[in-house]
C-alpha cells in the first residue's frame, strides 16, 4: 500500500504577521506552504495557497504570493492534473488557489464549510466560486489507500490533516494544525511523557495526537513552517519519498 507515493512541497509565497497577532517584538515573515502528492490513483493537493480580494487581508498580512501554476509547472503538473483537493481548512492563506481548480473535488470538514460559509471568516469568493465541487467529511476518511484525512481541531474547529504513507515510512502534512515544528516536538514529548508517566505527564497535550502517533510517522510537515519534525527511520527505508 503507497510504496509508490511521493510528497512535493510547493513554495506559494509568503505574508507578514503583525507583531501584536504574532506575540513577539516585531512582525513575522511566514511561508505558504502547500504539498503535492503523488499516488498510483492520482495527484491530490494539500492546501492552494494565498487568496486574494479582500482589501483589509491585503494590507494587514501584505502576502506576496508565488502562482500556483507555476509552483505545479515546477514539479511537472498542471493544475488539469490535479485530482483532489484537500484543504487543512478554509482561511484564505489555505485555500488561495481552489477557484483554479473547479470541479475537482474539496475534501473538507463539514463543520469547517459551514463556519466558512456563515461569513465573517475568510474570502468568501474563495469558498463558494463558480465550480465548487465539496466533498463533507465528519471525521476520519480514507481518501485512497494509504492516505487519510485526520481532523486536527485547535487552530479552527474543522481543521485537518493529512497521512499519507509512502516508500520510507509515513508523512503527515499537519498542515496549520501547529504554527511551528517546535512546538509540534514540544506537545509530542509531553504525550511521551505522559505515557511514562504512571499518574500522567507533567502538561497537556492535544488528545489527537495520540491519533496520528498511532500511524507511526516518519515526518511531520507544516503549512507555514519550511522545518520538518522526524521520527524513527522505518527499517530498511530511504529517502526517496522525502519533500524536496
Amino acid at each position: 500500500m503507497g510504496r509508490g507515493t511521493l510528497v512535493r512541497r510547493l513554495d506559494l509565497g509568503y505574508f507578514v504577521r503583525p507583531a501584536e497577532e504574532a506575540g513577539t517584538p516585531w512582525p513575522r515573515v511566514e511561508p505558504v506552504l502547500a504539498y503535492l502528492v503523488r499516488h498510483e490513483e492520482g495527484l491530490l493537493l494539500f492546501d492552494t495557497g494565498v487568496g486574494s480580494g479582500d482589501p483589509e487581508a491585503e494590507a494587514h498580512y501584505r502576502p506576496r504570493r508565488r502562482d500556483l501554476r507555476a509552483a505545479l509547472a515546477e514539479a511537472g503538473a498542471e493544475p488539469g492534473d490535479v485530482d483532489v483537493v484537500v484543504n487543512c481548512h478554509l482561511h484564505f492563506d489555505h485555500c488561495g488557489g481552489n477557484p483554479l481548480l473547479p470541479g475537482r473535488p474539496v475534501l473538507v470538514q463539514r463543520t469547517e464549510l459551514a463556519e466558512a460559509r456563515a461569513g465573517g471568516y475568510t474570502i468568501d469568493a474563495l469558498v463558494d466560486f463558480p465550480g465548487a465541487r465539496y466533498e463533507e467529511l465528519d471525521g476520519e476518511a480514507e481518501v485512497w489507500p494509504g492516505v487519510r484525512v485526520v481532523p486536527t481541531p485547535g487552530h479552527t474547529d474543522g481543521h485537518q490533516s493529512l497521512v499519507v504513507s509512502g516508500p520510507d515510512g509515513v508523512t503527515v502534512l499537519a498542515g496549520q494544525a501547529f504554527d511551528f515544528a517546535s512546538e509540534f516536538a514540544s506537545d509530542e514529548m509531553a504525550r511521551r511523557a505522559a505515557l511514562d508517566a504512571p499518574g500522567g505527564g507533567p502538561a497537556p497535550y492535544r488528545p489527537w495526537l495520540d491519533r496520528l502517533a498511532s500511524f507511526g510517522p516518519r515526518r511531520v510537515l507544516f503549512a507555514h513552517d519550511r522545518s520538518v519534525w522526524e521520527g524513527a527511520m522505518p527499517e530498511g527505508a530511504g529517502p526517496a519519498g522525502a519533500p524536496r
